[in-house]
């Protein structure tokens, strides 16, 4: 929990994004906010809370500004207003994250030329919110390129502060199947128990599973997981392992508990 203030508060309606920072940066929506320290960040999905707990705004994304006539980009965050907020001289209030936060990345060379419709990806969203508490999610849609998906991963990951990320798509072992590579590379903590049960989960229906090239593991405080591209093997996969993602990231992130308790 955080406490700060946000000075020279303007109009602000509700689902507009503002840009936070301890300076005066020259666009319209740019605000300055004090208590958070230079180059103030928050993960994403964090809860700006109002004097009385009514949140006002959520963090979607952490940003470096080039600013003119600056010698060094400005250290920021983009809020979604949750709520108008009336222009004041200064408006206090407290960050809190609640619940965990997703980000889902659905790799698909026709997807992101919008040739295709996305079905997998939000089916992950639709699941994962289903069996956990998720107090933010977001998806992002890429081709199939190592380059984009390990700057995506590592940006969410270390950048932006997701709790979880799970892509979908390019798992097997087509041309253009990459996941693996990108994600491998990344990974601090490999969870071979992730890629087991989810193996299994999959050979149960069909031998073709073999072919799955699933990966999972950590990178700072966050865990990723690859899943396959179709929407049947997305909830396969997910079935078998989301009764310990929750667990997982809490351990992850230094939850001190027992765990057999």
């Amino acid at each position: 929990m955080h406490s700060c203030s946000l000075k020279s508060c303007k109009d602000i309606c509700k689902g507009q994004l503002a840009f936070f920072s301890d300076a005066e940066v020259p666009i319209v929506c740019s605000h300055r906010v004090e208590g958070l320290g230079p180059r103030p960040w928050l993960p994403a999905g964090t809860l700006l809370l109002g004097d009385e707990g009514t949140p006002l705004f959520r963090v979607v994304q952490n940003v470096s500004l080039p600013v003119p006539d600056a010698q060094h980009a400005v250290k920021g965050f983009w809020a979604e207003a949750l709520t108008d907020v009336s222009e004041a001289e200064s408006l206090a209030f407290s960050a809190m994250r609640k619940g965990l936060s997703l980000a889902w990345v659905t790799l698909s060379d026709k997807g992101a030329a919008g040739e295709r419709v996305d079905e997998s990806g939000p089916l992950i969203e639709r699941l994962v919110r289903e069996s956990l508490d998720v107090g933010y999610a977001q998806g992002y849609i890429l081709p199939d390129s190592i380059a984009e998906l390990k700057q995506t991963v590592m940006e969410l990951a270390l950048g932006q502060g997701y709790d979880v990320i799970l892509t979908t798509g390019g798992t097997g072992v087509g041309p253009r199947d990459t996941t693996p590579e990108a994600i491998t590379g990344l990974l601090e903590k490999r969870l071979y128990g992730f890629e087991q049960a989810m193996m299994a989960a999959s050979l149960a229906k069909t031998h073709n599973a073999v072919i799955s090239r699933a990966v999972a593991g950590t990178l700072g405080g966050c865990l990723i997981i690859t899943l396959p591209g179709s929407r049947k093997a997305v909830a396969e996969n997910l079935e078998a392992v989301l009764p310990a993602v929750a667990h997982t990231v809490a351990k992850l992130q230094g939850d001190p508990a027992d765990c057999g308790s």
